[in-house]
């Protein structure tokens, strides 16, 4: 053993000395930084790995809907992995739980790092043209907005990594003041850059106006009403309001049959035809795996699922033909399904399986129950990150917290009077008391994002921007419609634990001193 092992030292000496230009020599297959940012195409292939990662499941394939959607009074797990169905109920033991948080801490500054490459070498890159360079820098700064968004909702006090990093890097950690300035920071320069929209071939990459609703979204989770109206009027009211509208039918927004409809701000593009593991091959999958976690048992893991009080508030009025809210129909299975709606009689080609599924509620929203009678982690369908519902909801929070209910109802009612939802305005509803003040506007806005929005992300950070996770009044309010919520701790559960193997390694990294 020991005169092989010299043997091995002998020879590797001898290569070493006698082969300096053999050692000078670079494999095509490993590109480095002085090898690869040198072309207008390298520029194109490092943007695409930056949205390579968007696909990926700790960002918007699969385990961030956990968090957003099942840690919030919309969602709930009864997964029988009892430690996945905690971190939605904030009994966190193990903060290197993968699929709890360290996950999507980890594709997230992936996203990051590989959003700085760009960043950092594309300006040193010679194009011909100009424009496509500028435009690479400010999708790249988008993505990098998008990814520190999530970050800034879920942890709040994080690292803020803004140059290409090495694997001994031990980033300083930094308020999530200065986190969020980053972000609208970044946002800003986006949208100067971005164009109102791309041709057919391109669409799927952030525009104007992309930039400027997550720019609108990031003040108003600051509660910086004047800078949150700026960004969003150009959708609503200027330039931009000629790239958007509603879809008339509320479904098409969740099919792989009508996806970058007019309806579409932001959304990630989710394909089925490579159906391996995820990951950085060039036949990775780039499926949306969601489904699979939330379609029912049986068909899925149903490892999350919908709370119920949904139900009963989309119950709370009738459409102006005397109807259900047909959005109902659209986001949840339930047992009650076809009574309430005609041809609504089955989950996935079967009847509702009473043994199996009792009085369960599970999430319909993105299921593909609409084309076939299977679920699969190689879902076709985009995911939204962004509708332009959301904006208008979104601006009509704004607006009345600037103006007041009777100039932000408009908005309200643009969702509400969709063709498919066919709901009347405000002031012919039960619920026409909203108009009365700020307040009584505010909360009927919270229903109203529910019903539209509900398991599309926004609920967990609509819940910290109302300050509904700040006392104890709100989590009651909340945990009457979840009892999740009993668990939660004032102080505590309104963000996450870092990842303790991250602190370990980083002295300039603390957990949070709730944890």
């Amino acid at each position: 053993m020991k005169r092989t092992r010299l043997l091995y030292l002998i020879l590797l000496f001898v290569f070493s000395y006698g082969c300096n230009d053999m050692l000078d020599l670079q494999n095509p297959n490993a590109p480095t930084n002085t090898s690869f940012w040198n072309t207008p195409e390298d520029a194109e292939l490092g943007l695409t790995a930056v949205y390579h990662q968007l696909n990926q499941i700790g960002n918007y394939s699969r385990w961030i809907f956990f968090r957003y959607d099942l840690a919030s009074d919309e969602g709930q797990s009864q997964s029988p992995w009892t430690e996945l169905a905690d971190w939605t109920r904030f009994n966190y033991v193990n903060y290197n739980f993968w699929e709890g948080g360290s996950w999507i801490w980890r594709d997230h500054y992936k996203a990051i790092f590989r959003a700085n490459q760009v960043l950092a070498n594309v300006p040193e890159i010679e194009f011909s043209n100009e424009e496509r360079k500028e435009q690479i820098i400010a999708e790249a700064q988008f993505l990098r907005a998008l990814n520190y968004f999530n970050l800034a909702v879920l942890w709040e006090d994080v690292p803020l990594v803004l140059e290409p990093s090495n694997p001994d890097d031990q980033p300083e950690q930094k308020t999530q003041a200065e986190v969020w300035d980053q972000i609208k920071k970044d946002l800003s320069d986006a949208a100067d850059v971005l164009p109102p929209e791309w041709p057919s071939e391109e669409v799927g990459r952030p525009t104007r106006g992309a930039a400027l609703a997550l720019l609108g979204k990031a003040h108003m989770q600051n509660h910086e009403w004047e800078d949150a109206r700026d960004a969003l009027s150009w959708l609503v009211e200027g330039e931009g309001a000629q790239y958007y509208d509603l879809m008339d039918n509320y479904k098409d927004n969740f099919t792989h049959l009508s996806e970058n409809n007019a309806e579409s701000v932001f959304e990630i593009q989710f394909s089925g035809e490579n159906q391996g593991p995820k990951g950085d091959a060039i036949n990775s999958s780039l499926g949306f795996e969601r489904t699979q976690f939330f379609g029912p048992n049986g068909i899925g893991w149903a490892d999350g699922q919908a709370r119920s009080w949904l139900i009963d508030e989309y119950k709370g009025e009738t459409t102006v033909d005397g109807g259900y809210d047909t959005r109902l129909k659209h986001n949840l299975f339930y047992r009650d399904m076809s009574v309430d709606f005609t041809d609504n009689d089955e989950v996935y080609g079967r009847s509702w399986d009473e043994d199996a599924w009792g009085d369960d509620v599970f999430i319909r929203k993105y299921q593909t129950d609409y084309y076939r009678d299977f679920e699969d982690y190689y879902a076709p369908v985009n995911f939204r990150v962004i509708r332009f519902a959301d904006v208008l909801l979104s601006y009509a929070e704004v607006i009345n917290e600037l103006e007041g209910p009777a100039q932000a109802a408009q908005y309200v009612n643009r969702v509400r009077q969709r063709p498919s939802t066919n709901l009347p305005p405000l002031a012919s509803s039960p619920y026409a008391d909203a108009l009365d003040s700020k307040e009584a506007f505010l909360e009927r806005l919270k229903m109203e994002r529910t019903l539209e929005l509900c398991f599309e992300g926004v609920r967990w950070m609509d819940l910290k921007r109302w300050g509904m996770l700040e006392s104890q009044e709100g989590i009651d309010t909340l945990a009457d419609r979840d009892p999740d919520f009993e668990n939660f701790e004032v102080g505590k559960h309104h963000r996450l634990p870092i990842p303790q193997s991250e602190v370990e390694n980083n002295p300039f990294l603390d957990q949070h001193p709730e944890y």
